[in-house]
């Protein structure tokens, strides 16, 4: 699961099938730590995530949980203060556009997706 946070891209996994630990991935130093203050953050060189941490599962939850009631901003791109990661989540919001039938703030359909207007 990929989430978007105001101050922090994370991508959480469950490592071994079953587990009660879930593995949090970060792209950015500090992103982990963020969300999981005093969370033992592992540098990885080579792999898909350079920071990763082994979290239990109800401690992952409780955090996530946590940032989704305290959302207190009327647009979530706004509310990202880092310049290179709102630069991010605009491209990523680019993306993800063209997956939507109609283009944003309009009523006509993408090619490839019915008759276009």
């Amino acid at each position: 699961m990929w989430i978007c946070l105001n101050n922090a891209f994370l991508s959480i996994i469950e490592p071994v099938k079953g587990g009660d630990k879930l593995r949090v991935r970060a792209r950015r130093k500090g992103d982990i730590e963020a969300v999981f203050p005093g969370a033992k953050v592992e540098r990885t060189p080579g792999r898909d995530y350079l920071y990763r941490a082994e979290l239990p599962r109800e401690q992952v939850v409780a955090a996530i949980a946590s940032q989704v009631a305290g959302i207190s901003y009327p647009n979530f791109k706004d509310s990202v203060k880092n310049k290179p990661l709102h630069d991010a989540y605009a491209r990523f919001w680019g993306i993800m556009a063209n997956l939507q039938e109609l283009r944003p703030y309009s009523t006509t359909k993408r090619r490839g997706q019915g008759a276009f207007l």
